[in-house]
């Protein structure tokens, strides 16, 4: 063996290492959590007529979970293609901040871009919780391996779940599914809550949850949307306004 294959090698080991390690993560309560919230989306979408195949199909391609919540009430709500892909582009797009911050802890010098595309589609609230908490402690020339590895293990954990509860579970009590669909979004703030690094990002939750019911009511359906700039907004400029503080 030559001298430049035995580096070599010793790389690969090393991102097959960290690759393990991101799939280890997932095995994990966030992980479970979310693997709970598909059970209940498998029911859903049972319900609402759709084959197991599509249903693997939505789990693996739409990625995140309330994207697939949205196409299924276009489905049942007998909405066309158009409405139901623009219904799905606006639920996601609350996942582009999310790869903006994400890809600059993953990328390096040797990063190609297929990689970061690729790794870009398993950008999720719970990936994204989960990596940024652990990137701590791997080594910025293992993180896109890690987060290959723990991207690629949710997406097929859940696809797992859905295929048993299409097989083996009897149709959930309508109780049952909305118990297990709360799971995520609580878990979803507790979590943003807790890795949150400054706290204009806890303010901006705070905000959030108080704006969010006075929106619901002032323009329903775009109460999100509404809650979501204003309180981002304000937590923005109270941290302009703290830095300036801590400045002078």
């Amino acid at each position: 063996m030559s001298c430049s294959e035995t580096p070599r090698s010793g790389r690969e080991e090393k991102r097959l290492l960290w690759f393990r390690r991101g799939a280890q993560a997932a095995f994990s309560i966030p992980g479970l959590i979310l693997a709970s919230a598909f059970v209940g989306f498998a029911g859903l979408a049972r319900d609402a007529g759709l084959t197991l195949t599509q249903t693997l199909f939505m789990t693996g391609i739409v990625w995140a979970l309330p994207a697939k919540v949205v196409l299924v009430g276009a489905i049942l709500a007998g909405n066309g293609l158009l409405a139901a892909a623009f219904a799905v582009t606006l639920s996601s797009v609350r996942l582009a901040p999310m790869v903006v911050t994400l890809i600059p802890e993953i990328r390096t010098p040797k990063t190609s871009s297929w990689v970061l595309y690729l790794l870009s589609h398993f950008v999720a609230v719970t990936s994204w919780v989960v990596a940024m908490e652990r990137f701590r402690s791997v080594p910025k020339t293992m993180r896109a391996s890690f987060y290959a590895g723990l991207g690629s293990t949710l997406i097929l954990n859940n696809m797992v779940v859905v295929t048993l509860v299409f097989v083996l579970a009897a149709r959930l009590p309508p109780a049952v599914s909305a118990a297990l669909f709360f799971l995520t979004p609580l878990y979803f703030l507790t979590s943003l809550w807790g890795s949150a690094r400054e706290r204009a990002g806890q303010a901006a939750m705070l905000f959030g949850l108080a704006l969010g019911p006075v929106f619901h009511l002032l323009t329903p359906g775009f109460d999100l949307v509404a809650a979501g700039l204003l309180a981002g907004s304000a937590a923005f400029g109270l941290h302009l306004i703290g830095k300036r503080r801590r400045q002078a």
